[in-house]
Formats: C-alpha cells, structure tokens, sequence
C-alpha cells in the first residue's frame, strides 16, 4: 500500500494519503533501485513504481537484525501513523521519495543557507509538527537526517519509527514518555538526564537544533 506524508507547497499543512494499491513483495522487488540509505536493521532503497507511474523510497526492515522491540513496539506505532504493510519474512513500506535529498546532506554540500530560504523551511517543518501535534502524534526523533527535500525543495518529514501516540490519564493529564528515544545531539535535556519528559517539548527542542546548522556556517560551529 503507497502511503504519502507532505506538505503543501505554500507550507500550509501536513497530511498524510493512503492510496487503495497494493503491492507485494515480489512486485517490489521486480523495481530494483539504488540504496541510499542503511542502519542496524533496516535500508532504503529508491525505486519507480509502474503501477503508481512515480519515484518512490522503499524502507526494508530485516526481521532477524531488529530488536525485538522494533516490532512489539516501535513499528506498529509507525505503521499506525504513516502506513500499512504487505511482509513475507521482510517488511516494506513504500513512501515518497525526497528527490533532493535529506536536509544534512543539502547543508554539508551548501553550508549555512539564505535567511528567506531557511524561513520557508523552518515555517513548513513548523507547520507540520504543529499538525502532527494537534493530533497528539510526536515524533521523537527530529533531525536533519529526516528532514527530506521534494524535486521543488519543500521539506518532507520522515522516520515516524519512534513516533507515538500522547496518552492521557484518567484526570486528563497527559503520560510523560519514559522511553529515552532519538539522537543525542537533537535530544532534550530531560531525555540526556533519562528522566520522564514532555514529548511534544522534545520535539519543539529537536526543532532548535535543526535550525542552528541551517543558519550557522560550519567554520563557527562548535
């Protein structure tokens, strides 16, 4: 199943589509396609959909490397979020492709960016987290590795896998997270001190950092 999470290109929203096509896993296979991207236990791969007549990104998770809480835990939370699965032995998720690349990948090869540049993208990753929010999703691990760029470099928010749902408990207080999730460079205070932390907070925190690198160039970097 092809599933899309973007934003407008006035910047104006977040939303995420789910088409009625499914693909298998042979089907997926049969488009080839050039990694550009791998960790622990899972690669992405881009590849071009025949049957959706379109780039695509395909992440591929290996279940006899992940961890078992990958799967109890942290990929049915993504998949809640962003997509479904077809899986035989492996899991695929089939997401649009960010043709320009991830925005750490973008600053390195261009350095600090134009002010009015850096607005509109700082504004649409604002936007976005605000809609995410509003739906009591946080997403945890905010960097500028997931941070992708369309053909017409609008920013495109990726990795929900440590993505969750807010819950609420019976006064309607909300639960402090307790799983200390993310990179340590983007991460809050409270998650580096391991103590339960405001997941929204956490992720306006990751926001922050992503826009040092954005504005700074490298020479003045810590």
């Amino acid at each position: 199943m092809y599933s899309r999470t973007e934003i407008k290109q006035d910047g104006s929203i977040l939303q995420s589509q789910q088409s009625k096509t499914r693909h298998t896993a042979d089907q997926i296979a049969s488009w080839g396609g050039v990694k550009f991207r791998r960790g622990s236990y899972a690669k992405v791969k881009s590849a071009y959909s025949e049957r959706l007549k379109t780039n695509v990104a395909i992440k591929m998770i290996n279940r006899k490397r992940a961890l078992p809480d990958c799967f109890e835990k942290f990929l049915p939370r993504e998949l809640d979020i962003l997509a479904s699965l077809n899986h035989q032995g492996k899991v695929y998720m089939i997401m649009e492709l960010g043709v320009q690349g991830d925005l750490l990948e973008f600053i390195k090869f261009r350095g600090a960016l134009p002010e009015d540049f850096t607005r509109k993208l700082f504004k649409q990753l604002s936007l976005a987290i605000k809609f995410t929010h509003a739906l009591d999703v946080v997403h945890r691990d905010l960097k500028c590795e997931n941070l992708l760029l369309d053909q017409d470099f609008n920013l495109k928010v990726s990795d929900f896998g440590f993505a969750r749902r807010i819950k609420y408990d019976e006064d309607g207080q909300m639960i402090l997270s307790k799983t200390f999730c993310g990179s340590a460079a983007y991460a809050s205070p409270e998650v580096l001190q391991g103590v339960p932390y405001n997941p929204k907070v956490y992720d306006v925190w990751s926001m922050g950092v992503i826009l040092f690198p954005m504005m700074t160039p490298i020479s003045r970097r810590c």
